[in-house]
């Protein structure tokens, strides 16, 4: 039996903002299970915040995200292991990869499989282990609203389209296009589950909203890139970010503000019960024209649910969000 009342879980949450966000949780909620869900965990994150705090509420759980069927043994564990109920939850882990298109065993482009639809499941598969004022908090980026211009050119047109590109359409996209085009997806199915959850008479207690961490230095986001761009990631632009705030950006960010932000978003009272609401560091913050369309907002919604349910009782039942 638990001894914690309620947990939080955090995808990804082993290095980078991830982890500072669960070292920031753990340190905030000492009553509290964490259990960050990553792939791996090379560096034994669990295991550091823990003994850096002197405590033992942090765990880790694998989880693969660009597996449907995995996302399903994952959340099979947590109701296996009987975890305490989930008061956030906090969709974080994203890729972005640098070269050609890839696509998961599922047949859905990588970017999009990972940093949404894995995501999507996740969230429909833990709907009942949610507690009644629970928080969903999905990590997005700028990169979504090319007028921020932060270099990137999402695509998003249709979920099929992006899901399953034609061959202009790859031609046309690098890998951070459609890294970008997923953060589209990301915000278009926070501000779609928002109004969901807004007249729903079980969940109109919880919380949905979305956080632009910004650009960060250093970030494990540039794994894929050149060894170039590594090194100028994660040895020297850390310590130009007050400068490049002048020049570039005012949300230019290192990985431990980034994740204190993200839990704040998780914890923070100042934001319960909001519903499909964007936020840039802590303030709200406009989404771009396209993420505005509530038609394409609920385009992605009905392909989710029917793209992750795995028959017509679990399709009934992620639509209404049971």
């Amino acid at each position: 039996m638990s001894t914690y009342e309620t947990s939080i879980l955090v995808t990804g949450g082993t290095q980078g903002m991830g982890y500072h966000t669960t070292l920031a949780l753990a340190q905030q909620c000492p009553s509290i299970l964490i259990v960050i869900a990553s792939r791996t965990d090379p560096d034994n994150a669990a295991i550091s915040i823990n003994r850096k705090l002197g405590q033992s509420n942090v765990k880790f759980m694998p989880l693969d995200l660009s597996s449907l069927a995995k996302v399903r043994d994952c959340a099979k564990r947590w109701g296996a292991e009987n975890h305490p109920p989930i008061q956030a939850l906090v969709l974080n882990a994203a890729i972005q990869l640098s070269g050609d298109i890839e696509y998961t065993d599922d047949g859905i482009e990588k970017h999009f499989a990972v940093n949404h639809v894995g995501h999507a499941l996740l969230f429909h598969l833990l709907v009942p282990s949610l507690t009644h004022d629970a928080r969903i908090v999905v990590v997005s980026s700028g990169v979504h609203d090319v007028v921020l211009k932060w270099g990137l050119t999402p695509a998003y047109t249709t979920p099929e389209e992006v899901a399953r590109p034609s061959p202009e359409a790859v031609k046309k996209s690098g890998g951070r296009d459609r890294y970008a085009t997923s953060k589209v997806a990301n915000v278009l199915w926070t501000l779609a589950l928002g109004r969901h959850l807004s007249s729903h008479p079980v969940h109109k207690d919880k919380t949905v909203v979305a956080l632009d961490p910004g650009l960060m230095f250093p970030t494990r986001l540039t794994r894929d890139a050149s060894w170039l761009l590594q090194f100028l990631s994660n040895n020297v632009a850390y310590h130009l970010i007050p400068l490049l705030r002048v020049l570039i950006n005012s949300n230019i960010n290192g990985p431990a503000e980034s994740g204190g932000n993200l839990a704040w978003l998780a914890v923070g009272k100042e934001v319960h019960g909001l519903k499909g609401v964007y936020f840039e560091k802590r303030r709200e913050h406009a989404v771009s024209e396209q993420a505005q369309s509530q038609k394409l907002q609920e385009g992605l919604w009905r392909w989710t649910v029917e793209r992750v349910a795995g028959g017509e009782e679990e399709r009934e039942r992620f639509a209404r969000v049971e």
